[in-house]
């Protein structure tokens, strides 16, 4: 089955007592059992529920994978991977990543113990000069946020082979449309499905998903222990956005490119950091484990300094000032004082997440009003 259609059925049949072809929101905390211990699988709703059953079917489908869950944001999907570990092990994880993921590792899970190296993995030989034995997990954004690198998760699953090691891959930036982690030998991946997955703004949620019976069954244990679940109506709504994501995706890349190639070309502007670039660096890693390069880039101006990206974003019109991405409306938004405000300014500036720069998530609206809503938002 191909993607499109694995977008629109998977997971998902006619209603069995009327024939209602969206998925029920099964809006219950609780279900009858015949007898103590004998129910249809369903007992209490934090453990299962159909709806959320049919969204995670379905985006286990996108990624080629055997399981999936859901939790109730991205951040929950995170914690329940740190939450696979022990006091003294150690985690690498690239030194370009979302801040919210940088502050759970540093300011929650290093407080019991467990200790972070942030890399440059775009040589992914420098990974191997931080392992030892204490090392059990390999966190991996690729393209990165907000700098958009690409990381080679081929050569990131060898690595993690040949020591033993959990690979687990942020797949926010491109989706499952552009890029499957698992196929590459990840053993875990992760998704806001906030982002792309919802694609409208109007949902809180993450996702891991796994191929290995055992790391599931780990991961479903913590999920329902800890509690980080979505609720049914949240479910209904990612599995009504999973729909047209095929369709969404490509304008996104459609789009993306045209305004990436508009920012390298005008003169107010100096880097422009979008991995479709033959020229970036990993290009042809990237083009070997995507389909297309999406919509995220970041980009900083020639007059260099916090108050004229601080005056560029304000003065759009079609580009929101809004943090996250992936929806179907444009977004522009300051890094180092929004997304990634909780990395000290001295590291996140080592990974290129300057006080000039400006990350901008393309939307699906018409390519020439977000190409004049930039140029005049440069030029005012």
């Amino acid at each position: 089955m191909k993607f499109g259609t694995k977008a629109i059925h998977a997971g998902q049949e006619p209603d069995p007592t009327n024939g209602a072809i969206m998925t029920p929101i099964y809006q219950t905390s609780t279900y009858v059992q015949e007898s103590p211990g004998n129910h249809k699988g369903y007992a209490y709703a934090r453990g299962k529920n159909p709806t959320r059953e049919a969204l995670q079917q379905c985006i286990a489908a996108l990624e080629n994978a055997k399981h999936c869950l859901c939790f109730s944001s991205g951040m929950g999907a995170i914690d329940a991977v740190a939450k696979l570990l022990n006091p003294g092990d150690e985690v690498i994880a690239t030194d370009d990543l979302y801040g919210g993921t940088y502050r759970m590792f540093t300011k929650v899970f290093a407080r019991f113990g467990i200790k972070f190296h942030f890399v440059n993995m775009q040589e992914a030989h420098n990974i191997k000069n931080y392992i030892n034995n204490n090392t059990k997990l390999l966190w991996v954004e690729t393209p990165t946020n907000p700098t958009c690198r690409i990381i080679d998760i081929k050569a990131c699953a060898s690595i993690a082979q040949e020591h033993g090691l959990l690979l687990a891959v942020d797949n926010t930036f491109a989706s499952p449309f552009l890029q499957n982690p698992l196929d590459m030998g990840a053993h875990i991946v992760m998704h806001s499905v906030t982002k792309y997955l919802s694609g409208h703004s109007d949902v809180i949620m993450g996702a891991l998903c796994v191929n290995d019976d055992k790391l599931f069954d780990d991961l479903a244990f913590i999920h329902n222990s800890c509690g980080a679940v979505p609720g049914p109506q949240d479910s209904f709504l990612v599995l009504r956005g999973l729909k047209t994501l095929h369709i969404r995706m490509e304008r996104h890349c459609f789009n993306g490119r045209k305004v990436a190639e508009f920012l390298r070309n005008h003169p107010k502007v100096d880097k422009v950091y979008w991995p479709g670039f033959t020229d970036m660096p990993n290009y042809e890693i990237g083009a070997s484990q995507m389909r297309d390069f999406g919509g995220m880039m970041s980009f900083t101006l020639k007059q260099d300094s916090k108050e004229a990206a601080f005056k560029l974003a304000s003065n759009c019109k079609v580009f929101s000032l809004a943090e996250s991405l992936g929806g179907v409306e444009s977004l522009i938004g300051h890094p180092a004082s929004m997304t990634h405000a909780s990395i000290p300014k001295e590291e996140r500036e080592k990974s290129g997440v300057t006080d000039s720069l400006l990350r901008l998530s393309v939307g699906i609206e018409d390519i020439d009003d977000l190409l004049l809503d930039l140029a005049q938002a440069i030029d005012a």
